[in-house]
């Protein structure tokens, strides 16, 4: 049903008292509020018929109410008001990622960056262009031993102990190396093929399948450089919430998120190609960990017709306008050092489409008692 606007101010109202204080918020404090235009008794009566419309809870008889998933979902979408960032707070964000060097400092300075100005663990989660293997470097170690170092285009280093069944001699490995760095070098991964791995054979002279350990390894390598990599930051911050002030909760939700792994389901590849702040909230969350949990993600432009993600994961208690301003900034920035944007304009940070799924579906009981409060 449609909220009038006495119930869309009374909501925002105690949501944002709720965000302030972490405390049930009760119609006194409320009507200090001012700015509502209607009496205490009449606020009382809107609260207690936005409980029964699921937007507030009351968690006891004698206390305040508390926002629901679904007032937190219709504010997001309808009632915040968005922010402008401080100019001290832009100027952080550009002169901290504007002194990053590679892609792996940028994307950790992002998360620091977003984790100190937010107060929440943060994320930052993209797919690096693909990568190829710039040189061999085969260390013989003994018979049964040597290593395999790849120097990547993308100027990381991989390395491998290989520990062979059978013996082999210097001068194998040797040869192995030059012909790797002849025919293997700056080619993508599809372009290791079986019919390349059996020609380096028969140029070694190699029958004990050396050759193929070897190929396996740079295949391997260049598959996994073009997953998305996930960076994570500051999951203690979590402690200072007082909705994990349960250490188990907290644990709980740290332990997830320090994993780290499944980072890549966040929903990178759901989200369209212009700059936006998608909202997921407690419920809405898929993994069971963050069902109390929620995630804000900002996404831009990673360059080479990919995008990246920044967010952050806190409490459903989160002054979401706030946290979307600052993440929606670093996202153009990061736009600007990797795609080739431009420095994000002032004001950019209050231009947000904020995005998230209405997952309440009214039941036919919901709606007779709905009808029952409207009278």
């Amino acid at each position: 049903m449609e909220l009038t606007d006495r119930k869309k101010k009374i909501l925002s109202a105690v949501i944002e008292e709720y965000i302030r204080t972490a405390e049930p918020v009760g119609s006194k404090a409320i009507a200090q509020k001012g700015g509502l235009g209607c009496s205490s008794a009449t606020i009382r009566n809107e609260l207690a018929e936005l409980v029964s419309l699921g937007y507030l809870d009351q968690p006891h008889t004698s206390a305040g109410r508390v926002p629901t998933p679904q007032g937190y979902r219709i504010y997001v979408n309808e009632l915040m008001e968005h922010r402008d960032l401080t100019e001290e707070e832009t100027d952080q964000i550009n002169r901290e990622l504007g002194a990053s060097g590679k892609h792996e400092e940028l994307m950790n300075d992002a998360g620091r960056i977003a984790s100190q100005l937010t107060s929440y663990p943060a994320l930052s989660l993209t797919a690096g262009p693909a990568a190829t293997i710039r040189r061999f470097d085969l260390i013989y170690i003994d018979a049964n031993s040597f290593i395999i170092v790849l120097l990547m285009s993308n100027d990381t280093v991989k390395n491998k102990l290989v520990h062979l069944p059978i013996s082999v001699d210097q001068t194998m490995v040797q040869k192995l190396s030059v012909i790797f760095n002849a025919h293997f070098t700056n080619v993508p991964e599809e372009a290791i093929t079986p019919t390349m791995i059996h020609a380096a054979e028969r140029a070694a002279e190699d029958n004990l399948g050396v050759t193929a350990v070897i190929a396996a390894f740079a295949i391997e390598t260049l598959t996994a450089s073009q997953e998305a990599q996930a960076y994570l930051v500051g999951e203690t911050q979590l402690l200072n919430q007082p909705e994990f002030r349960d250490p188990d909760k907290a644990h709980r939700v740290m332990r997830y998120l320090s994993e780290g792994g499944h980072l890549a389901d966040l929903p990178l590849l759901d989200v369209g190609s212009d700059p936006e702040v998608k909202v997921l909230i407690g419920p809405e969350n898929v993994a069971d960990e963050l069902k109390d949990s929620s995630v804000v993600i900002a996404t831009y432009d990673a360059g080479d017709n990919m995008r990246g993600l920044i967010g952050v994961v806190g409490p459903t208690r989160m002054d979401y306008s706030r946290v979307a301003a600052k993440l929606s900034f670093i996202a153009a920035s990061l736009s600007r050092r990797l795609g080739g944007g431009s420095m994000p304009p002032p004001g950019l940070d209050n231009k947000l489409i904020i995005k998230g799924e209405d997952i309440y579906e009214r039941t036919e009981e919901q709606e007779e008692e709905t009808d029952k409060v409207q009278g």
